[in-house]
């Protein structure tokens, strides 16, 4: 299949060339084999695969330190085990390598080509959802900030980190799920806060609790819309999104997520806004 990249890990040239015939006669292209760490280090930086299939035992090493290696070259690369052993432990600590698929030989071939399928159309539908989500979100807080508050905004700043976030006095997080994880994070002084509050209630906040919770309102309804539009474009996204956390007072720090975020910030009538999104890849569910 068109821009799925594969590298082979087996010490076993039988194998190798099994495993090749499989994904080759179903359209995917091999670009390397190796069969000790050495060389898997070596293939994976040079051919640059999108996935590996993994033996478990190789000739001074085993499959869990090679996929290791693997992830500090690219953390993104997909790895499907192929090994001989297969039993709870093994199975256990290969979730948590972060593997994707865990096939027994003798190698299935329908099982093999149902999990590469898996896993490519997953990794498809993430780089769809990374390059329309940042732009959907951004136009759902510019139309909220229009409907509730009458009033516009313009982007002037925007960036992509991992970096933790300082908060100017007033952070909201809403959690995202569904097929890929997120968060969206909405972030302003408390002057700001108070004068977006009093516009969105058509009058001044009874007090900090209320104010707290028209932004958080307002927060809720920018994700829940963005989510809404993305769900439109694949529903196979099936986004949905979680209460919104609020943190407010001096001196807040926001620990940086796992994956990599995109920031967006907006000159308004109220003061400047800051707003964060990102999701990270799914870790597929498997056995």
């Amino acid at each position: 299949m068109v821009g799925t990249r594969i590298v082979i890990v087996d010490d076993s040239s039988f194998s190798v060339a099994f495993i090749r015939n499989i994904l080759e006669e179903n359209g995917f292209e091999v670009v390397g084999s190796a069969g000790t760490l050495e060389e898997v280090k070596e293939v994976v930086k040079e051919m640059k695969p999108s996935l590996v299939t993994m033996d478990m035992t190789l000739p001074g090493t085993d499959g869990f330190e090679c996929i290791q290696a693997v992830h500090e070259i690219d953390e993104n690369v997909k790895v499907i085990v192929i090994s001989s052993m297969m039993d709870d432990e093994i199975v256990k600590k290969a979730k948590e390598s972060r593997v994707s698929a865990y096939i027994q030989k003798p190698v299935d071939s329908d099982e093999l080509i149902t999990a590469v399928n898996r896993i490519v159309a997953s990794e498809e539908l993430y780089e769809f959802l990374e390059n329309e989500y940042f732009s959907v979100f951004k136009e759902a807080l510019l139309d909220g900030l229009n409907r509730m508050t009458k009033t516009l905004l313009t982007y002037k700043e925007e960036y992509s980190s991992k970096k933790e976030h300082e908060s100017e006095g007033m952070t909201i997080i809403v959690g995202i799920i569904g097929k890929f994880s997120g968060r969206m994070l909405f972030d302003l002084s408390k002057e700001s806060a108070n004068k977006m509050a009093t516009a969105i209630l058509r009058r001044e906040p009874k007090n900090n609790d209320e104010m707290i919770s028209a932004l958080g309102e307002f927060t809720n309804i920018v994700s829940g819309n963005a989510c809404s539009v993305l769900n439109r474009k694949n529903k196979a996204f099936g986004l949905r999104v979680a209460p919104p956390t609020i943190l407010h007072g001096d001196s807040i720090l926001i620990s940086s997520p796992s994956f990599n975020t995109t920031t967006a910030i907006a000159d308004t009538s109220f003061g400047e806004l800051l707003l964060n999104v990102g999701f990270q890849r799914s870790d597929e569910k498997w056995m």
